[in-house]
């Protein structure tokens, strides 16, 4: 599986949180490893400089072998935390997705 995680000008990136995000990424996508081809993920703050709570979002695309790709938007107070939820929700995308394509199946 492929990450590849891109940050917008208003949000500092760095070799050691995208290592951190990757690794949290491939944590919650783990059973779905074999089946997933890649991951694109992008952070940016949506409030710029002015911040506020829950400003930064994440929008995480993940393609699979044999369905559309699964999306999911979330956001937080930090990266991490939007990051995280984006994964908790593509994660429910695919096991809604893959549930219909095995119930297609007659499995």
């Amino acid at each position: 599986m492929f990450i590849q995680i891109h940050a917008d000008n208003q949000v500092d990136s760095d070799n050691e949180r995208d290592s951190r995000l990757e690794d949290q990424i491939r944590q919650r996508l783990a059973r779905f490893e074999g089946r997933i081809t890649d991951v694109e993920v992008h952070v940016s703050d949506v409030n710029g400089p002015r911040g506020g709570n829950a400003d930064l979002r994440c929008s995480m695309e993940a393609r699979v072998n044999g369905i559309p790709p699964v999306a999911a938007v979330d956001e937080g107070d930090t990266i991490d935390r939007a990051v995280i939820g984006a994964a908790k929700k593509v994660v429910r995308a695919l096991d809604h997705q893959l549930g219909k394509l095995g119930d297609r199946k007659g499995h």
